[in-house]
């Protein structure tokens, strides 16, 4: 039997011979179903003939007719066959490209609760240290509110907290009780805050009064006193009635803070920058001692330069000007970003003054930041600081204040106007 190919034989193989047939493929991967021509190379099966593209698209025959494929025409790689890019071999192409907008989106989502989640956690906290000791529904025949906010903010000499050696640092004394060291009234409004220092020894009269602890009422009588008086006879209560019987003016929020809560607040913040006037400043009583110049002072060296008086031409009102300069300084200068964004003087500051906080029942965080403010804008050159217009001293020794300006001041207040009266 002749195992040669048709056209060969033994005899034949150095001469002409034919075209061997083309080698055994499978039908299913033939590139069609005519014959590879003759005098030619077969043509071999593509991979995308035998078994698809790679993409769903099946080879011919029985797989769903032809498709031509680039295999023969060098694209190998070109339409994601096994290992070629965006195909479904193995390698590197397995992985997908990382989804950089999700990130980014689930970034900043996360940073988004973290940062609502401290927030809700500082207010709630510092909202349950406000201590809302202050009733001023107990306050009677109080005059109609006006336009703006009115603050009645007070420093008392209270000494609760301090030790024996810190009342002598200090300077404080060891004295009973508490009374008011100074009292001012801030007002807020759409035309710029307006601070109103109120003298201790102004000349006020004591109105008909209900007793914050007794619940007694206490008839007038024309009873001319101090206004500190008012304070160390009843208490906040009656301080707020005797400010709104005497001035006419609503005061809409009550804030006191004590010797003790003031220097530690200076200290949380790192002290206060003071410009002290040319001569410098000494008070034995006080414990102040200062050279001219600006300094930067601590606790104890700023609760000795706002308590100051006796070394002071004008006494207490050449004081409420210190106090009203100091408190504006230190809102300047507790309201900087190194604060602020630093928790670690932020907690230590808010603390410091939150503990030591007394205000009215209605009082709310958005309120004490609104003050807050307020205070910073009076040192900004925003608003305006003053004195109760004064026109001397009274029969009885004490300041008397300028009924006709105290009137026109207290009505601009109302209004919320520009205030225009002096102090002089």
């Amino acid at each position: 039997m002749n195992d040669w190919p048709e056209g060969w034989s033994g005899n034949n193989r150095g001469g002409d011979f034919a075209q061997p047939d083309g080698p055994r493929v499978m039908r299913q991967v033939r590139r069609g179903p005519s014959a590879p021509p003759q005098g030619g190379v077969p043509q071999q099966p593509s991979y995308g003939d035998a078994y698809g593209d790679g993409y769903g698209n099946s080879g011919p025959d029985q797989y769903g007719g032809g498709h031509n494929s680039d295999y023969n025409t060098g694209q190998v790689y070109g339409s994601g066959g096994v290992g070629g890019a965006g195909g479904h071999g193995g390698g590197r192409g397995d992985r997908p490209a990382p989804d950089w907008r999700r990130r980014i989106k689930l970034t900043a989502i996360t940073v988004t609760v973290v940062v609502l989640a401290t927030t809700i956690g500082t207010y709630f906290w510092a909202d349950s240290k406000l201590n809302r000791e202050v009733d001023l529904s107990k306050v009677i025949d109080r005059p109609e509110a006006g336009e703006g906010t009115n603050y009645l903010i007070v420093g008392s000499d209270s000494r609760e907290g301090l030790s024996a050696d810190q009342k002598k640092e200090l300077h404080t004394g060891s004295a009973d009780g508490k009374r008011t060291d100074s009292m001012m009234i801030l007002h807020t409004g759409s035309n710029g805050p307006t601070l109103v220092s109120l003298p201790r020894d102004s000349n006020v009269t004591i109105p008909t009064f209900v007793g914050s602890e007794s619940g007694k009422t206490f008839k007038g009588t024309g009873r001319q006193v101090k206004l500190n008086a008012a304070y160390a006879e009843d208490g906040p209560e009656l301080l707020v009635r005797t400010v709104e019987a005497n001035t006419g003016l609503h005061i809409d929020h009550y804030v006191e803070i004590g010797f003790a809560g003031f220097a530690n607040i200076v200290d949380a913040v790192g002290g206060v920058e003071i410009d002290i006037p040319n001569g410098g400043l000494k008070d034995t009583k006080s414990g102040a001692n200062f050279e001219a110049g600006k300094q930067t002072l601590n606790g104890e060296q700023s609760l000795a330069f706002v308590r100051t008086r006796y070394a002071l031409a004008r006494s207490d009102l050449d004081r409420t000007k210190n106090q009203q300069k100091f408190l504006a300084a230190l809102a300047s200068q507790t309201a900087t970003p190194s604060t602020i964004l630093n928790p670690f003087k932020l907690y230590p500051t808010m603390s410091a003054g939150l503990d030591t906080l007394i205000v009215d029942k209605d009082m709310g965080l958005f309120d004490l930041a609104d003050m807050f403010w307020a205070m910073k804008g009076v040192t900004s050159g925003d608003g305006k600081s003053m004195n109760m217009p004064i026109s001397g001293n009274a029969g009885n020794g004490n300041l008397q204040w300028n009924t006709e300006k105290v009137k026109q001041l207290v009505e601009q207040l109302k209004n919320d106007e520009t205030v225009t009266v002096s102090d002089s």
